[in-house]
């Protein structure tokens, strides 16, 4: 469970105490609050989020380098919620009134049990509840959403999970941004040059784990011809059962891939000089594997 070091102090006059300088509309207050690790070292950088009656957003941020936030919202009753990676996240009740302090005191968050590992072996990537997509920039402005609809992998799980290895291979003419016209062009040799290339390979050699469910998995990526070292920021989500009693695990990963150093530099600039293609692509993986049969 959460613990508070101190009671909470709600609704106290901002004319006096440390915030009586701030400038609060008549119609507003203050809610705080302190967050804490299991031995009160403050924790930086936790996320929050303040939601009102209806559970919209009214006010998100992190927590200063001390751990703390101070947010103005509206008078009224809201609920908090906060998170960070590796501990269990907590929510609470505050009641904010006009030219007044809730203050939720110091909140101290639970170290989270981490997720069981996956039993070490040969796991296959499952395609029909896997994806691979990306996100590009378009003259600069709207984002563009795609995704590759053909891939396999397979991911060797070791006694040490740091030792492990993952092999994955992408069908490069199965991109896929629901324009046909535009992914014929993706496929030519303006960009991935697919009669020439046809697949993007992965070949990991480290996993790192770095606290939580956090982990880096740095490898060598092929495209276009080139091969460059990439990392996916990774976040396991676990063992899980399917509907047929099968055992999966999953993850999320997320990577940025810069199109010069793959040598797919096509400029074609509009009449203004903006490239018709971002410099950058985003990458999201959300992954199931089962075990290899």
């Amino acid at each position: 469970m959460f613990g508070r070091r101190r009671g909470s102090h709600t609704n106290r006059a901002l004319r006096s105490g440390p915030f009586s300088a701030a400038q609060v509309p008549p119609s507003a207050g203050v809610v705080s609050c302190r967050v804490l690790d299991p031995v009160s070292e403050p924790v930086l950088n936790a996320e929050f989020a303040i939601n009102d009656v209806m559970g919209r957003t009214v006010v998100s941020g992190s927590t200063d380098p001390f751990g703390s936030f101070v947010a103005t919202v509206p008078a009224g009753d809201y609920r908090l919620a906060v998170s960070a990676e590796g501990f269990t996240p907590y929510h609470g009740n505050a009641s904010v009134g006009e030219s007044a302090h809730a203050s939720l005191g110091d909140v101290t968050l639970q170290v989270a049990q981490l997720p069981v590992l996956p039993q070490p072996g040969d796991w296959e990537i499952e395609p029909a509840h896997s994806s691979i997509g990306f996100t590009a920039r378009h003259i600069g402005l709207a984002r563009i959403h795609g995704r590759f609809n053909t891939f396999a992998g397979v991911i060797r799980i070791a006694e040490r999970i740091e030792h492990s290895a993952m092999h994955v291979v992408i069908d490069a003419s199965s991109i896929d941004t629901n324009v046909k016209m535009r992914d014929d062009h993706l496929r030519s040799a303006d960009f991935l040059d697919v009669d020439r290339f046809p697949v993007l390979e992965f070949y990991s050699d480290r996993f790192v784990h770095k606290g939580g469910s956090r982990w880096a998995i740095t490898g060598a990526l092929s495209l276009h011809g080139v091969t460059r070292t990439v990392t996916l920021d990774t976040e396991y989500l676990g063992v899980g059962t399917g509907m047929e009693g099968e055992t999966r695990a999953a993850c999320r990963a997320t990577t940025e891939l810069h199109r010069d150093d793959f040598t797919i530099s096509w400029q074609t600039m509009l009449t203004r000089g903006i490239a018709v293609v971002g410099p950058s692509i985003k990458i999201d993986l959300d992954v199931q594997v089962v075990p290899k049969a």
